[in-house]
């Protein structure tokens, strides 16, 4: 393979629009706007032989609309001072203002069709009638989106405003946060000590504004979840996520009862580095390689060759695709000033996609890349289903995106040298450690604050003293520090509710399907690509059971627990 480092590419967006000022964007705009003004005129009065061409309507507007806003969104992705694309895409969101305004009146129209007669829709038609016993009166549900714009989304734009702006004075140097936050991966424990000591400083010196926009986002999410009649603040969210309490629980079970092996993977990564016990600011650091071993440099075509060589293992359309992606120019790579950080795939329409990452040299830019390419052919396993059935819920949306990463991570350990082998295993024993342990300190920690936030606005402190309770419920003496700010780190409890198990349900079933793969063979590909298919139309777990799991069991939660205990003691092993 070879090292040389070659040019990263940027995507190619002229296949969607060839320019925002280009007649083929003014000609689909215009089209979103008429397609958006007959779908309101054809709502205003609704009966239930009107079910067929309203979903046709429905599915129209969609299709329209989603290449429009993928575009706008890509080009502010890549340049957040593009002041045209920000423009348009504001307008964007007014616009679609106005389709989220027809939301309860089509509630309740799909809430009063009998499901069976709705066909492949009946899910829709299912979830209509839950939200339509927890919908507030039409004139309210109109004023309440229309003050989402000033007053949630004002709380969510203050978050993001203010923490994009902090400056952290690190070792003399003057850092944005992103930046200080990346030292946490420094090899030089000076530096990272250094950074986080700057950042809970900052975060502190900002703490009463950011305390503010958290006590407003989710103490006008509470309200309107009370004035809906919802039992408490994460029922909505198990819907959303076509999800039971009894999944959830079985799930959270088995992540919990996993904890005392995370705090030997701890132990063994705090011994590697010469450590009694493992602080916060180690969870991302390095394991220097062994003396004399020159680390693997992993440049965008020896990953590229690597992810579409060992896709093809396990499926052939999936490699296809990664090698289309890789040809036409999906990907845009090169982190640069004004770009966004981390990585995303987006689907464009008609079944393609399009992937923002911020590549470096290293393997965990690769398993980023597959993980990546897993969503782009997730969407292309969807894109002969309707608009309305492409929309698959958070749960299920990782599922194609672990099973990539899993097959390409499989193969580095199989066939690289020892040494690189461990940087591979750490990596992964890192990602997991997030989505099992500090993930359920997050939803421990949001599930306090929604409580409380009930009865009264709380203080910075307060919020620290949770975020130190749930670390120390899940971390446990897995360490010798914490970070009581992860409240205002993570952008998820801004702007979203519970955005963390969705998290956890992902890595785990994902990981349940390539056991189920390891143990079928290739017979197992035809059935994935059709979950993949249907995951807008089902609930998880009508979807699991076609493969004969049953998600409400502990059980089953186990086996996926169990593939990641396999790989602490493989750590362990090479630790030693």
């Amino acid at each position: 393979m070879s090292n040389a480092t070659l040019e990263l590419p940027a995507w190619d967006l002229d296949p969607i629009f060839p320019g925002l000022e280009s007649p083929q964007f003014a000609r689909a705009w215009e089209a979103v706007k008429v397609h958006l003004g007959e779908l309101k005129a054809f709502c205003s009065e609704l009966k239930s032989s009107d079910f067929p061409e309203l979903v046709n309507k429905l599915n129209s507007f969609g299709e329209d609309a989603t290449p429009v806003y993928a575009y706008l969104y890509l080009l502010t992705s890549v340049n957040s001072l593009d002041t045209a694309a920000q423009a348009k895409l504001s307008e964007m969101q007014i616009m679609f203002l106005e389709y989220q305004k027809l939301r309860p009146r089509l509630n309740t129209f799909f809430a009063s069709l009998e499901p069976g007669s709705a066909g492949e829709y009946r899910i829709l038609v299912e979830e209509a009638r839950v939200k339509a016993r927890h919908q507030m009166s039409e004139p309210e549900e109109v004023l309440a989106a229309e003050l989402a714009l000033s007053g949630s989304t004002g709380w969510v734009k203050l978050h993001d405003n203010l923490t994009s702006q902090i400056l952290v004075t690190v070792g003399g140097q003057e850092l944005p946060m992103p930046a200080t936050r990346n030292l946490a991966a420094d090899p030089n424990e000076a530096v990272r000590k250094s950074a986080y000591d700057a950042e809970l400083a900052a975060w502190k010196a900002n703490q009463t504004a950011i305390a503010a926009a958290l006590n407003g986002y989710k103490g006008s999410v509470s309200t309107l979840n009370r004035k809906r009649g919802w039992a408490d603040d994460l029922e909505p969210e198990l819907l959303a996520n076509r999800i039971s309490r009894a999944t959830l629980g079985a799930m959270q079970a088995a992540m919990v009862g996993s904890f005392p092996h995370w705090r030997r993977y701890f132990g063994a990564k705090a011994k590697a580095l010469g450590k009694a016990r493992l602080d916060w600011w180690d969870l991302f650091a390095p394991l220097s390689a062994p003396a004399g071993h020159q680390p693997m440099s992993w440049d965008w075509e020896t990953g590229r060759d690597f992810i579409v060589k060992h896709l093809a293992t396990f499926s052939k359309d999936d490699a296809e695709l990664a090698e289309r992606a890789y040809a036409q120019r999906w990907t845009d790579a090169p982190p640069r000033r004004g770009k966004q950080g981390g990585a995303y795939c987006l689907g464009v329409g008609r079944g393609l996609s399009r992937i923002l990452t911020n590549y470096q040299p290293n393997f965990d830019a690769v398993t980023t890349m597959a993980h990546e390419l897993g969503h782009a052919y997730h969407n292309h396993c969807l894109r002969d289903a309707p608009y309305l059935l492409r929309t698959e819920p958070m749960t299920l949306a990782e599922t194609a995106s672990i099973m990539n990463e899993t097959v390409v991570g499989e193969a580095a350990m199989e066939v690289l040298p020892p040494a690189d082998q461990l940087v591979v295993l750490e990596g992964g024993l890192q990602n997991a450690g997030q989505v099992i342990v500090d993930i359920h300190s997050r939803f421990l920690f949001e599930s306090k604050v929604f409580a409380r936030r009930r009865e009264r606005e709380l203080s910075p402190e307060e919020f620290c003293g949770l975020m130190l309770d749930a670390q120390q419920q899940t971390y446990g003496d897995g360490l010798a520090s914490y970070h009581p700010y992860m409240w205002a780190v993570k952008g998820h409890y801004y702007g979203s509710n519970f955005y963390n198990f969705p998290y956890a349900f992902g890595l785990l079933f994902g990981l349940a399907l390539f056991r189920r793969y390891q143990q079928e063979g290739p017979d197992f590909v035809a059935r994935y690509d059709q979950l993949l298919a249907s995951t807008g139309k089902y609930s998880v777990e009508e979807l699991a059971a076609q493969f004969g799991f049953d998600l409400e069991s502990e059980d089953f939660w186990q086996g996926g627990i169990d593939v990641l205990v396999g790989r602490i003691d493989q750590f362990e092993r090479l630790v030693g």
